[in-house]
């Protein structure tokens, strides 16, 4: 559920600063829970100073950066997030979060600020007043400099400022791809899980994964709503401040949302299909062609062995 819709004033729930790796894979985790995300890209980002990604899992054979950037927005855009290409300038305290000023559009006001950038970090956090903590001074050639604290957060993203986050710079992550990512989405989850905090769930039922199971294995006494709802009441601390009625809506959603993590064989095909269809989308055509005409001339080949 979007936090604009439990009446916060806010443009977006979510605005995160940097389009890279760390950025979209919070930004797939807070859209997919329903927070209004949108993430700004026009920067220098680190990932694209990269020849040739080949350490990424999942391409065996490495991938260009410009189809890999291509991919990680088509997932944000897909998990819901809008992606903005426009250069962050500020980032200043508001009534209702934060006010995020790009260079050449509108400012735009969000409950919470992920910072995900790894070139210029931190400058464009100088507005909320927290340089003393944010930022350390070091001697380089002679000349002493001043740079954003990269041990400024903590290790969910989290950070003395009310509502912002930050998932690069990180001193502990490495300035590797899929490291970024996997930071990313802890910061994402960190996230989500405060954003369900502030929508009154206790601390039982405000962690969050986001998974899919076969329908298979919802066996047993799980086939019956009743024992969900034994489950979800266990949870709710005993002096939780809830009125029934609230207390009765966030279990039977979370009741909901379990269920709807279970999917039948016909849908676990029709997604696996749906995802390598998606694949194509950014495959080169002309190698898309090749693949096609080399399957044909096998199968023609199979047949006349027959």
């Amino acid at each position: 559920m979007s936090e604009s819709t439990r009446g916060h004033g806010a443009d977006h729930d979510v605005a995160i600063v940097g389009g890279g790796p760390a950025g979209c894979s919070a930004g797939v985790f807070t859209a997919r829970n329903g927070l209004d995300t949108v993430i700004f890209d026009r920067g220098r980002s680190s990932i694209q100073r990269c020849a040739h990604l080949e350490n990424y899992l999942g391409f065996p054979g490495g991938i260009d950066i410009e189809t890999f950037y291509d991919l990680l927005h088509d997932h944000a855009e897909e998990a819901g997030c809008a992606l903005v290409s426009d250069l962050v300038e500020s980032v200043e305290h508001a009534d209702e979060g934060f006010v995020v000023r790009p260079q050449s559009g509108e400012p735009i006001t969000a409950r919470r600020v992920i910072a995900a950038t790894r070139y210029d970090a931190g400058e464009y956090l100088r507005g909320l007043g927290d340089e003393g903590a944010m930022f350390e001074t070091h001697e380089y050639d002679g000349e002493t400099r001043e740079q954003f604290d990269r041990e400024y957060p903590d290790a969910d993203g989290s950070t003395p400022v009310d509502g912002l986050y930050v998932a690069s710079p990180y001193e502990p992550t490495s300035p590797q791809a899929i490291t970024a990512a996997g930071h990313g989405a802890r910061v994402g989850v960190s996230v989500v899980e405060a954003a369900r905090r502030a929508q009154g769930y206790p601390e039982g039922l405000a962690s969050y994964y986001d998974w899919v199971r076969p329908e298979s294995e919802r066996t047993g006494e799980w086939t019956d709503r009743d024992r969900w709802r034994e489950f979800f009441e266990e949870r709710f601390p005993d002096d939780h401040d809830l009125s029934p009625a609230r207390a009765e809506e966030i279990r039977e959603a979370e009741i909901d949302r379990r269920l709807d993590m279970y999917i039948s064989d016909d849908e676990i095909e029709r997604r696996r299909k749906e995802g390598q269809r998606r694949l194509l989308d950014h495959v080169d055509d002309e190698l898309v062609l090749e693949a096609a005409r080399e399957v044909e001339s096998e199968r023609e080949t199979t047949d006349a062995d027959e």
